[in-house]
C-alpha cells in the first residue's frame, strides 16, 4: 500500500515519537491529542514530556511541514491508536481512551484505509471493542478497510533509537491488513517485521512485560528473604548470576511505568481462574513500597516520625521523566503518612506537579535540612555521586539506598553510614 497521509491520535511517550518519525520519513501526518495544553504546546514548538533525542526529532518534523498538531483527526490513509490503557481501582482495564479515540476516527474512515491500535490492551480488544465502533461507519473491517494491532515494544530513554530497529509484531484482523501493516511500519522500521493474527499479537505484548514483572517478583522476594536471614541480597544475586544459565534481576522498591506494572492485569482480568502465578507477582511488586518503608523504619530504629529524609527519584526508572505508577512516589507517600519530613527530588522533572506531595525543585532544598538520604531511583547523576559531592550540602550522614546504586567502602571513610536495602546489615 502507499501511505501519503497518516493520522496517529496520542501524542505521548509513543505517538509523539511515532508521528515525528512517519513525518520526517517523508510521510504528512496529522498529530492529534484530546488535550488543549498538549496541542497548544506542540503547535509552539514545545515538549510536554522527556526523552533524548525527541524535541529535535519534533522541531525537525514541525518545520518540514509534514507534522500538523491537531485537536481532532481528519481523513487519512492510515490511522494509529497510540493513546494510554490505565487500570481502574479493581485493576480492570480502562479502554475508554480507546473507544473515544476509535469513535473519533469513524466520521473520517475511508475504503481502503488502514486502522493501527498500538496502545496496550488486553486479548481481543482489537476484534471485539475496536472493531464494531469502526464498523460504525458502514464500512467493515477485512472486507472494506484494513484493521491491525502492533505493540510498541520500546525502552524509555531508547524510545527513538527502538522505535526504528527494534522488531516489530503486527497482527492483523486477517492477513491482508497484518500486510498492510507490514507495509506501514515498513516506512521508516529497519527490523524484523512479523506477521500475526491481532489476538496474538496482544498477548505478545502482554506476554513480554509480564514474564518481567515476574522475574522482578522473585528477586523481590529473594530481597525479603535475603533481609529476614540477614544475608547481603546483592552479593547472593551477583554470585548466583555466575551459573550459565540464571539471570537473576535486582531488587528494589516495586515496579512502576505504563507497561510492566499494568499490563500483568490485563491477562488477570481476562482470566482469572487461569494466572494464579501472575496474580501473585503482581501483589509481590505492588507491595514492595511497604516493604521499603518498613526497612527504613528498622534501620532508623523504629519511628519515623518527624525524621527528615531526602528521597531522591521520583520516576519508575534511572533516567528518565516518566513517573507513572512510579513506586517511588508510593515510598514517599508511605513515609508522609508515617510522620515523616520528606522532600522529594525528581532531577529529570524538578516541577512533578504531584498534589500533596512534598517535592522540591532543587537539590539543595532537599539536601540542608536532611539528616537521612534515601536513594529510590538509580539515576546516574546519584550513582556517581562521590562523599565530597555531599559534604557541604548536608548535616546527613545516613545514606538508605534501596537501589544497589552505593557501595559502602566508597562513602565510610568519610563519615557516612551506608544501609543498603537487603544488604545484610
Amino acid at each position: 500500500m502507499n501511505f501519503q497521509k497518516i493520522c496517529v491520535l496520542g501524542l505521548g511517550y509513543i505517538g509523539l515519537p511515532t508521528a515525528s518519525t512517519f513525518a520526517t520519513a517523508g510521510v504528512q501526518v496529522i498529530g492529534v491529542d484530546v488535550n488543549p495544553q498538549i496541542v497548544q504546546s506542540l503547535q509552539n514548538g514545545q515538549l510536554h514530556l522527556y526523552e533524548p533525542g525527541l524535541r529535535t526529532l519534533v522541531q525537525a518534523a514541525l518545520r518540514s511541514g509534514n507534522l500538523r498538531i491537531s485537536a481532532a483527526p481528519d481523513v487519512a490513509d492510515a490511522y494509529i491508536i497510540a493513546v494510554p490503557t490505565p487500570f481502574y481501582a479493581d485493576k480492570s482495564a480502562d479502554l475508554s481512551y480507546v473507544v473515544s479515540a476509535a469513535e473519533s476516527i469513524v466520521p473520517h474512515l475511508q475504503r481502503g484505509a488502514l486502522v493501527v491500535l498500538e496502545s496496550t490492551s488486553p486479548p481481543r480488544t482489537t476484534v471485539d471493542v475496536v472493531r464494531p465502533i469502526l464498523e460504525r461507519s458502514g464500512l467493515k473491517a477485512g472486507q472494506d478497510f484494513f484493521l491491525a494491532y502492533s505493540p510498541e515494544r520500546v525502552l524509555p530513554g531508547q524510545i527513538l533509537r527502538e522505535l526504528i530497529e527494534n522488531a516489530r509484531v503486527i497482527g492483523g484482523f486477517d492477513a491482508a491488513s497484518a500486510e498492510a501493516g507490514r507495509d506501514l511500519y515498513r516506512i521508516f522500521v529497519k527490523g524484523e517485521i512479523f506477521l500475526t493474527d491481532a489476538t496474538t499479537a496482544e498477548m505478545v505484548k502482554l506476554m513480554e512485560n509480564t514474564s518481567r514483572d515476574v522475574n522482578i517478583a522473585i528477586a523481590n522476594e529473594f530481597a525479603r528473604l535475603a533481609d529476614r536471614f540477614g544475608v547481603d541480597v546483592w552479593q547472593a544475586i551477583a554470585l548466583a548470576n555466575r551459573h550459565p544459565r540464571v539471570q537473576i534481576l535486582n531488587p528494589g522498591p516495586g515496579v512502576g511505568g505504563h507497561c510492566i506494572s499494568v499490563d500483568p492485569w490485563f491477562l488477570v482480568q481476562a482470566a482469572p481462574d487461569l494466572t494464579p502465578l501472575i496474580h501473585t507477582a503482581r501483589k509481590v511488586n505492588d507491595g514492595q513500597p511497604a516493604f521499603v518503608v518498613e526497612w527504613v523504619r528498622r534501620v532508623l530504629g523504629g519511628e519515623l516520625r518527624g525524621k527528615r529524609i531526602a528521597a531522591l527519584g521520583l520516576s519508575y526508572k534511572p533516567d528518565v521523566d516518566d513517573l507513572r505508577e512510579s513506586p517511588a512516589i508510593e515510598v514517599v507517600h508511605l513515609l508522609k503518612e508515617e510522620g515523616a519530613a520528606v522532600q522529594a527530588f525528581e532531577p529529570f522533572k524538578p516541577q512533578p506537579n504531584l498534589p500533596g506531595l512534598p517535592t522540591v525543585e532543587r537539590l539543595t532544598d532537599a539536601l540542608q535540612d536532611a539528616e537521612v538520604i534515601l536513594l529510590l531511583v538509580r539515576h546516574s547523576e546519584f550513582c556517581q555521586w562521590t562523599p565530597a559531592n555531599l559534604l557541604g550540602l548536608t548535616p546527613a550522614r545516613v545514606l538508605l539506598d534501596a537501589v544497589g546504586g552505593w557501595k559502602a567502602a566508597d562513602w565510610q571513610p568519610a563519615g557516612f553510614t551506608l544501609y543498603r536495602l537487603a544488604g545484610g546489615q
